[in-house]
């Protein structure tokens, strides 16, 4: 079978890790207890409380779908209202199962850079007490976000403030959250718990998992019940050593930090080789590991032939760009060198 050539799709099309997958197969001796019983799940966890608190609850679930899902699920009532970007995962990429499995309507905002703002939320802070309008209880924020950007620390604060004044909670969607913490140079509990997170859905699978998220809470009464829901929600793994033994390679070491650390310096790269090219314009800012751009529209189909990538906005010629923890120098010098010939 020819080996795919690395493209700049997605970091979910990168492969696994060696060291993670080392991990796996080591797990893989002997028997255990199923159902998170087992000494690799209560290890791992061990290990995340040092890193998110003491006091944060932790559970591992297979995807980061069913990790936001089932943990705004577990804060909200069918009557209630989350608060997001129009570009959140949340919105535009979960097939509407935020929705359907919390009953809860999505209130969306149009965010030029992918971040919100107290001024964004403010247009949803009405009908409290009016039961004709779904109540506002979760504000939804993604960290790095969907368009490549990055809330710091300062932001995040700023925005969990504003939830609990108003008696809501703040939930912070992490599938790219290694990217995040490398671009602002912090740890994860900075900018997360520290911060004022209360729920977060804290991935793995892009930065070099094969498969594993954690529903990470903050305070322990907001979880009461998620072992029911994530039971409900299928997600409780029987086998749960093997995501476990991901997460244990994946924080053993700082491996999350140098797959991330990599992933954005290639996006840096990736940056410098394609702006000064004629047609091609940068639309975001380079922050974590995605490059959005507008390119010549007859450009993309023979660039896909040799790099896949996705378009964004069909309308405007918007393609984004995603490197990961295994992009390569050469893959970079490759693609600016096709794009250069084809803009002359």
């Amino acid at each position: 079978m020819n080996q795919v050539k690395r493209g700049f799709a997605s970091d979910n099309n990168a492969g696994v890790h060696p060291d993670i997958l080392q991990s796996l197969e080591k797990a893989n001796e002997g028997h255990e207890i199923a159902y998170g019983d087992d000494r690799y799940t209560q290890a791992v966890i061990s290990k995340m409380k040092k890193i998110f608190s003491d006091d944060a609850e932790i559970f591992l679930v297979f995807i980061g779908t069913a990790a936001n899902v089932l943990g705004l699920s577990s804060v909200t009532q069918s009557y209630n209202a989350i608060i997001t970007t129009e570009t959140a995962h949340i919105h535009v990429d979960e097939c509407g199962a935020p929705e359907k499995f919390s009953g809860c309507k999505l209130l969306t905002c149009n965010t030029p850079e992918g971040k919100l703002t107290i001024d964004h939320i403010r247009q949803h802070m009405h009908g409290f007490g009016f039961e004709h309008h779904a109540q506002p209880k979760v504000i939804s924020i993604t960290q790095a976000t969907e368009l490549g950007t990055v809330y710091t620390v300062n932001e995040v604060r700023e925005i969990a403030d504003y939830a609990h004044e108003n008696g809501m909670l703040l939930h912070m969607d992490g599938a790219r959250i290694s990217n995040a913490a490398v671009a602002l140079d912090t740890g994860f509990y900075e900018m997360t718990g520290g911060a004022g997170v209360d729920v977060l859905s804290f991935g793995g699978t892009k930065n070099g998992m094969m498969y594993g998220e954690a529903v990470i809470f903050f305070d322990s009464a907001l979880c009461e019940d998620f072992k029911y829901r994530r039971k409900q929600g299928m997600q409780l793994a029987s086998k749960m050593r093997y995501i476990a033994a991901q997460f244990d390679a994946y924080l053993e070491n700082d491996l999350w930090m140098k797959n991330a650390e990599h992933a954005n310096r290639m996006a840096r790269l990736l940056h410098q080789a394609v702006k000064a090219i004629p047609g091609v314009k940068v639309t975001r800012p380079v922050q974590a590991n995605a490059v959005f751009a507008t390119i010549p529209k007859d450009h993309i189909p023979r660039l896909q032939e040799e790099f896949f990538f996705y378009v964004w906005d069909e309308d405007t010629s918007e393609v984004r760009w995603m490197c990961s923890f295994d992009t390569q120098e050469e893959d970079i010098e490759g693609f600016a060198a096709l794009l250069r010939r084809l803009s002359l």
